[in-house]
């Protein structure tokens, strides 16, 4: 298989050298710090749709919050920035840490699904993160989710981790990014028409079994029984078995046990990229599979880092399924509170979503503690309590969340119907703890605005870089970070904030589907599985459901066309309240604009009818109870006093800078702004690859063809100029405040 990062197609020298840098680092003794190791290694914790809602150890968490202990010692040892906003889907945020650059410069604009192009996919042109720290001596691995790109339209392939610069990977590239939908037949056990819906068979009083043989893949088998809190079904499956009920074990598998069936966190087919550029891909049989997702990030993240030689940084992300649905119980030996009750929750009810939550956070919060305990950068006392001297140690520990929590799982007072998935701020405030040997002054919080972009800029600063726009060949929407952990009176840097979400390019300007979730019609989900993870009903093609019965045999294209069909044919009482097509929100201290652009029902006679609504708010992030862009909250853009006035101009007149300065570049591939021979020998790699999607389907047809050389042609010698990055637009001129 070729490697595109290895051949010089894909543009600028620079590119290259995150896969050409040696340099690895220590992590063995308990201090993790050697007199050689100027360089602080990075420790980046990604947590998966966990919002700020979720947070005590902010001040948030409602009346329930997860129990977070290990994240608290952490954030206690270091700093807590309490005014981060990421984008509201998990792959724009993602791309934007990995790369710096908001999705209007790169249009990745939603969480990536198996029809998106390449197009929408992290670009193997850009500086990504390890690209950058390479030179400065950095060894970079992912562990755990990846969700930048897709294999289906990614032209790397199962190599695409290794394309965008990481030197080691070994986590999921699963065919929608996220875990799979839960397995209710547990491996082909249940009878017919019976679903088990979280996976394993429950006890005997739920409809299950409470003995059986688990079987694993390799044959072996042992019996189980008991009726405890802890069903023998679970047990066999958190073990990675299958539990054929109220059977004892025999010679051969029973040929009705399917372990090639994946299920969500438990049951994930691993895929590893190597230095060299070699991938395995690891089936669904195998052990490390059949192993749950936080488990194997944190077992596979401490293997690699106490592998790394003494003396040379190193960069390893670890990056949690958790807490993305479908939500799931995790292991019954975690001592959780709660766990012992939580054989009984249903995992399709959407009414205990929230306890399930809890319960995965909790759960990833244990394994963040054992990542450091078991990576030599804490240890336990005798009481189990994390305890935690970073001052000890020459490795900086970041911790994000990559969006707002899901709507089912948000505590009060955050919006549970301005979520994920909305550039409101439940959709894009999110937890940031930075801590480590270059943190002064422990224990606070910083209020200033930051983005996940700044992130990009912080790395880089650990990393001795003084100057990180000037290593990346295009414009980068990251400000200075580093010097809020230095200087505990650091004034803010940044004036202003921005999140985004959108849609995709998809083949020949296709679109996802329709999903009805709690009465609200989105098109966030990526196919009908997605969808019914979460509990919703599929509106687009293949939809089954008895509510669709008499729609088009391929669904709806939008929402709108939902609400007009269930008006029409009284299937509901009142249309769907309808999730925005693209939410854009920018903001300053104090306040803030939201742009909302639907397809929106107005009547049986005009049914969708697109449109932009501009919404204006003041906020604030007082705790428990922040002041948030609640609709009772709207302010009135045609009634505004003086300072709002001044306030909402200064904003629009930001937005407007924000989108003037993103060039329009057709034929463009590589983003080196002009168009030229390079763009033209760069398309022909990419047409004689299989000439399937890639940068260089200009007409986003889905192929790489010579349609697009066409085009590369009519557009060649232009030079795109405008581009401006974030910090740049932000002392560009003079707006009023």
């Amino acid at each position: 298989m070729r490697i595109l990062s290895t051949d010089r197609r894909i543009g600028l020298a620079a590119l290259l050298v995150g896969l050409l840098a040696g340099g690895l680092s220590a992590c063995g003794s308990d201090s993790h710090r050697s007199p050689a190791n100027t360089k602080p290694n990075i420790l980046f914790i990604i947590m998966d749709d966990v919002g700020i809602d979720q947070m005590a150890t902010f001040g948030y968490g409602g009346d329930t919050p997860p129990s977070t202990p290990d994240i608290t010692a952490i954030a206690d040892a270091g700093i807590r920035f309490r005014n981060t906003w990421a984008m509201p889907a998990c792959t724009t945020s993602r791309a934007v840490i990995f790369d710096a650059r908001f999705p209007l410069r790169t249009n990745v604009k939603g969480a990536l699904g198996e029809d998106d192009l390449a197009n929408s996919m992290v670009s193997p042109y850009e500086v990504t993160l390890p690209k950058l720290l390479a030179p400065q001596g950095y060894q970079s691995a992912l562990f755990g989710k990846f969700h930048l790109a897709l294999q289906g339209h990614d032209p790397a392939g199962d190599a695409m981790v290794h394309n965008l610069g990481w030197n080691y990977f070994a986590g999921w590239l699963d065919v929608t990014g996220d875990p799979s939908s839960i397995d209710v037949s547990a491996g082909g056990v249940a009878p017919a028409g019976v679903k088990y819906p979280c996976g394993f068979v429950p006890s005997a009083s739920a409809g299950g079994a409470d003995s059986g043989a688990c079987y694993q893949a390799d044959g072996s088998c042992t019996e189980l029984s008991g009726a405890g809190a802890v069903p023998p079904g679970r047990i066999c499956r958190d073990q990675g078995g299958l539990l054929d009920p109220n059977q004892s074990c025999q010679s051969s598998l029973p040929s009705y046990l399917n372990f090639d069936i994946l299920s969500a966190h438990y049951v994930s087919p691993l895929v590893y990229n190597f230095p060299d550029g070699s991938v395995d891909v690891v089936p669904a049989t195998d052990p490390r599979s059949r192993t749950f997702r936080a488990t194997f990030a944190v077992d596979a993240a401490v293997d690699w880092i106490n592998e790394q030689p003494a003396g040379h940084p190193w960069m390893a992300t670890v990056s949690f399924a958790s807490d993305h649905t479908p939500l799931m119980q995790p292991p019954y030996d975690q001592p959780l509170v709660g766990n012992d009750e939580s054989s009984k929750l249903d995992c399709s009810n959407q009414n205990q979503q929230r306890v399930l939550s809890n319960l995965m956070i909790e759960s990833m919060d244990r394994d963040i503690g054992r990542l450091l305990v078991e990576s030599g950068l804490a240890r336990r006392d005798r009481q189990g309590n994390l305890v935690y001297r970073p001052d000890r140690t020459d490795t900086m520990v970041v911790i994000v969340g990559d969006n707002g929590s899901l709507g089912t799982t948000v505590k009060l007072p955050f919006n549970v119907s301005r979520s994920k998935g909305t550039a409101y701020q439940t959709g894009v405030w999110v937890p940031l703890v930075v801590a480590g040997p270059l943190v002064n002054q422990p224990g606070r919080d910083v209020p200033q605005m930051v983005n996940v972009a700044d992130l990009f800029s912080l790395f880089g600063e650990i990393a001795g870089i003084d100057n990180v726009q000037a290593q990346v060949p295009r414009q980068i929407d990251a400000f200075p970070m580093l010097p809020y952990v230095t200087n505990p009176h650091q004034e803010s840097i940044r004036t202003w904030n921005y999140a985004e979400v959108g849609v995709n390019f998809q083949a020949n300007g296709a679109i996802n589907g329709p999903c009805v979730i709690a009465g609200g019609c989105t098109q966030i989900p990526v196919s009908k599985s997605v969808c019914e993870d979460n509990n919703g009903v599929w509106w687009g093609s293949g939809h089954d459901a008895e509510i669709t019965d008499g729609a088009p045999p391929d669904g709806f294209v939008y929402c709108c066309q939902v609400n007009q069909f269930v008006v029409a044919n009284d299937r509901v009482d009142m249309p769907y309240s309808i999730t925005p097509l693209v939410s854009v929100g920018i903001r300053n201290d104090h306040f803030k604009i939201v742009q909302n652009t639907v397809n929106a029902y107005v009547s049986q006679d005009d049914p969708c009818d697109e449109s932009t609504a501009t919404e204006f708010y003041e906020i604030n992030e007082n705790a428990p109870i922040p002041r948030l862009d609640n609709e009772d909250l709207l302010l009135p853009i045609d009634d505004l006093t003086p300072v709002q006035q001044s306030n909402y101009d200064e904003l629009s007149a930001r937005l407007a800078a924000l989108r003037d300065s993103v060039p329009d570049c057709p034929g463009d591939g590589n983003i080196d702004f002009v168009v030229n021979q390079l763009d033209l020998d760069d398309w022909r790699f990419y047409a004689d690859s299989g000439g399937q999607s890639s940068v260089y389907d200009i007409n986003l047809d889905g192929l790489t063809n010579s349609e697009d050389e066409s085009l590369i042609q009519s557009y060649l010698g232009t030079v795109c100029s405008g581009h401006q990055s974030a910090a740049q637009l932000q002392t560009a001129e003079a707006v009023p405040r």
